[in-house]
């Protein structure tokens, strides 16, 4: 038997025959690989380019980031085996040793510093943590220093998206600078993955399939068999269910709340539920004094008045939503993080707005709309759970006030850039990821729009001074009561002014093939190198 090893060959037949199915079952084991799907595609391949939750999680199979988020949400080691604070301004990390790229180039502190320029780059929506973690300056191939402008209390949790990208490779395809998505430009960096990660890029056909495979030189430990797993975006939520039932898919991260009963007491498939740490919410452009898509007597913004905004708020019937379009799989929010942690539990921060029709027609007529307006509501239909029925259930509600809601829904892919134009009047949006600290709501979305990416996600481009200045001196507050103070003034001010609405946040349920076993994690974060899957 050729190929065979001596020791084998030694073996009587019968021991002979379990010895090689032994060896089958093993190879068969390790060579296993995962099918999943969602509703929408990740929006490129470039790490730095785009900020939402898919394209990044996709992304950290390839790319990483300094630290990292354990299976408890704890910041962890990745490129980085230790950070520390000399100086309330100065951070020294030292770099893991003997990290290779994909294509088996060093990694090096020059690729944290490059990457970081690259981060900090106007196109980048990261930028603003980028900003935040201060100036890297690399003291010898494996130790960088960042030197910071201000304090950050989490400096660590900054780091954990901001993906190190190869300085030679980048530079060698002509992509040391991020693409600008909001132009929907293309590049090397696009279709094309380089990083240190556990998975390595085999295709990109966007809209069809992504494929990837295990990197055997990767410098972590595989808890999980998986080989290689292929992402597939299907839209149509039938067709999604259909290809987990049929066995063509094996994972989909976002099942139909109306399926998921069903899928429950499905053979062969398992649900596994868990809070997302994320918010839901509407925006409105309170900046521009005419509104572009909608029609306002006297040609006003009506979003600039603090009545027709609560007015919005308080015709929002969230227990309906909840009961007949998330079947329940969502939870009302009054606060304004994605995690009631960011807001310290504060009852009163977390408490909404009553719904209150009477209420909101009689502040419409006090602001003079009693006879409503037009305008268009930018929603994404593949983003959230159900968010185009969302909007539409709003539409509706929000008819009960005499404003007309036209429904503008389109995928992520047209959504996001949109937004980053600010060509919007009304949307809806969501936030979160893997900090609980209001710091990932309050600099990004709540803030005004600044220098260094501040308010650089704040679409409807709103002002509240005092809130501002409260939230700019919890950024760099290194005291925790202190801080706790700031942040709790910050949120109370955004939420007296209604400058968001806030919606919900989502219960995710993962449905996925019995014989998956995953970790279900509250920022949504899927991890293929914890993943197994039996026969």
């Amino acid at each position: 038997m050729p190929g065979l090893s001596p020791k084998l060959l030694r073996l009587k037949p019968m021991k002979l025959a379990l010895a090689l199915l032994a060896v089958a079952l093993s190879l068969n084991t390790q060579a296993q690989t995962l099918r999943w799907a969602s509703q929408g595609d990740m929006q490129t391949l470039d790490p730095h380019s785009q900020n939402e939750i898919l394209t990044n999680t996709l992304n950290n199979h390839i790319y990483e980031s300094l630290t990292r988020r354990d299976k408890d949400m704890r910041i962890v080691p990745a490129l980085a085996l230790e950070w520390v604070q000399s100086t309330p301004l100065l951070w020294k990390v030292k770099l893991r040793p003997g990290v290779k790229f994909h294509d088996g180039t060093p990694f090096t502190a020059e690729d944290v510093v490059f990457s970081m320029a690259r981060l900090r780059d106007a196109n980048s929506p990261h930028r603003v943590y980028a900003n935040a973690v201060g100036t890297p300056k690399a003291v010898d191939p494996l130790t960088v220093v960042f030197a910071l402008e201000k304090p950050n209390p989490v400096f660590p949790e900054m780091l954990v998206n901001l993906f190190v990208m190869s300085k030679r490779w980048s530079e060698a395809h002509n992509v040391a600078r991020p693409l600008d998505f909001r132009k929907q430009e293309e590049s090397y960096a696009s279709i094309n993955a380089n990083g240190t990660g556990p998975f390595m890029l085999v295709s990109r056909q966007p809209g069809v399939k992504t494929v990837f495979k295990r990197n055997p030189a990767w410098w972590g430990k595989f808890e999980g068999n998986l080989q290689g797993f292929t992402y597939l975006p299907i839209g149509n939520d039938a067709t999604r269910t259909a290809a987990l039932l049929s066995g063509e898919v094996d994972f989909v991260m976002d099942p139909p709340p109306r399926d998921v009963e069903r899928l429950r007491s499905t053979p062969g498939v398992q649900v596994v539920d868990g809070q997302e740490n994320r918010l839901v919410f509407i925006g409105m452009d309170q900046s521009r004094d005419k509104l572009l898509y909608a029609q306002v007597p006297g040609d006003k913004n009506p979003f600039k008045d603090l009545r027709v905004r609560r007015a919005l708020y308080q015709a929002i019937d969230i227990q309906a939503i909840k009961a007949k379009l998330m079947n329940g799989f969502s939870v009302p929010a009054g606060g304004l993080t994605p995690s009631p942690l960011g807001a310290y539990n504060d009852a009163a921060l977390e408490s909404r707005l009553p719904y209150d029709l009477a209420a909101a027609r009689k502040l419409m007529a006090e602001a003079g709309y009693a006879d409503g307006f037009e305008v268009t509501l930018d929603c994404p239909n593949n983003r959230y759970i159900n968010d185009e029925k969302i909007c539409v259930a709003l539409a509706g509600m929000w008819a009960q006030l005499k404003v007309k809601v036209r429904v503008n829904a389109m995928p992520r892919a047209l959504f996001f850039p949109k937004l980053e134009k600010y060509d919007t009047s009304l949307y809806l949006a969501g936030w979160g990821g893997g900090s609980t600290d209001a710091e990932t709501m309050l600099t990004p979305i709540l803030r005004s729009r600044g220098e260094q990416g501040v308010g650089v996600a704040n679409y409807g481009g709103w002002v509240n001074n005092e809130a501002d200045a409260l939230a700019a001196k919890s950024t760099v507050e290194t005291d925790p009561t202190k801080r706790q103070k700031l942040v709790k003034a910050a949120l109370a001010s955004f939420r007296d002014q209604v400058n968001i609405i806030p919606l919900h946040r989502q219960m995710i349920p993962w449905a996925l093939r019995a014989n998956v076993n995953a970790v279900h994690r509250a920022d949504n974060w899927f991890e293929i190198q914890w993943v197994t899957v039996g026969k």
